[in-house]
């Protein structure tokens, strides 16, 4: 796979300052690699050998059933459950026994190509994240100016300072992630409790006032999970 594909210059997904910028910046990497092998890669022998192997989660599958092009999720498919009969559900050999079947089937049901090739980028953007934050104060602005970090990506990145960061600098990011989804949390439950009251009675009627709310239990789930429900 040309991993040329899932470059992505850091300043382009903090710009925007809407919403996660790690959650941008997944989703583009999740945009490009599901585009990729749903086109013309679906042919290259070692891409389908690696969709083979390692397949994909509910997840990329959803996105992938989002595109046009499904012939080329069915060709990936076809491929892929005639490896899992054979090396899966094929009748243990002699010497097999069916432990080795059975460690099979759990590794096959954790694995997927598209987060292995979304790994393996975040890795590197995380890296360059963290060196302009050590090294930039306008790069320092702009993170703070994000609308929010969400849940999962707020733990995420406080877990990685510690490995990439010297203490004082891992401190600052930590608190500055930590200041971002603290505000917006605060701004969710001002909504979804607004949300909820709109629902009593005396609040009914031509003129009622939704504010913000109608879509609060959405942004709520998506805070939460890093996903659009």
């Amino acid at each position: 796979m040309r991993e040329s594909i899932l470059t992505i210059p850091v300043s382009e997904i903090f710009e925007p300052r809407e919403g996660c910028p790690i959650c941008r910046m997944r989703d583009m990497l999740e945009k490009r690699t599901t585009e990729y092998i749903m086109g013309a890669a679906m042919m290259e022998p070692d891409v389908r050998i690696e969709t083979n192997r390692l397949g994909f989660c509910k997840t990329h599958f959803d996105q992938m059933l989002k595109q046009k092009n499904r012939l080329s999720l069915a060709l990936m498919l076809q491929t892929r459950l005639d490896t899992l009969e054979k090396e899966v559900f094929s009748k243990p050999t002699l010497f097999e026994g069916k432990q080795k079947k059975v460690k099979s089937l759990v590794k096959n049901n954790s694995t997927c190509f598209v987060c292995s090739k979304v790994d393996w980028a975040m890795e590197r953007l995380m890296v360059t994240v963290f060196e302009q934050y050590k090294t930039s104060k306008e790069f320092r602005e702009l993170f703070k100016s994000q609308e929010y970090i969400c849940m999962p990506h707020c733990e995420m990145l406080c877990n990685l300072t510690a490995e990439g960061l010297d203490k004082r600098t891992a401190a600052d990011l930590r608190d500055d992630c930590i200041a971002l989804a603290s505000k917006h949390i605060r701004g969710l439950y001002s909504d979804v409790s607004h949300f909820c009251s709109m629902f009593d009675y005396r609040n009914n009627g031509e003129n009622a006032d939704w504010g913000n709310s109608r879509d609060a239990v959405e942004r709520a789930v998506e805070f939460l999970t890093s996903r659009k429900p």
